[in-house]
């Protein structure tokens, strides 16, 4: 009787655990599906992107590096704070006008990054 009931438990716990990893099993189909769903809506932002910087070109947010005051290029430049932008105002100064924006990268604190950043902001 007692080694009835034994296999009886053991059956049952089987069986549980046999379910149990279907359930488990199931599941990862529907975890790849969402992972592949936010992979695909990425994309989607990444486009976005381009024309929201776009949109901000066309509404007269670029400033000539050439004639813009340190606060203005503090305010329009990505990554560019006062000091910085004080810099590059204090180079203009000193070397006369940008022939053009690689020019940035002369000035101290201006590397090649920085620069290529803010492209779409400047102009000459």
């Amino acid at each position: 009787m007692k080694r009835g009931i034994k296999v009886a438990l053991i059956t049952v716990a089987l069986a549980y655990a046999g379910l149990s990893c279907q359930a488990i099993a199931a599941q990862s189909p529907a975890k790849a599906q969402a992972v592949k769903t936010q992979s695909d809506a990425q994309p989607a932002t990444q486009v976005k992107a381009p024309e929201a910087a776009k949109a901000s070109d066309d509404e007269g947010t670029r400033v000539n590096v050439n004639s813009a005051s340190a606060e203005e290029l503090a305010q329009a430049m990505n990554g560019v704070g006062l000091k910085k932008a004080q810099a590059i105002v204090s180079y203009r100064e000193e070397y006369g006008p940008f022939k053009s924006l690689d020019d940035l990268q002369q000035v101290p604190g201006m590397g090649s990054s920085l620069v290529q950043r803010n492209l779409a902001h400047l102009t000459l």
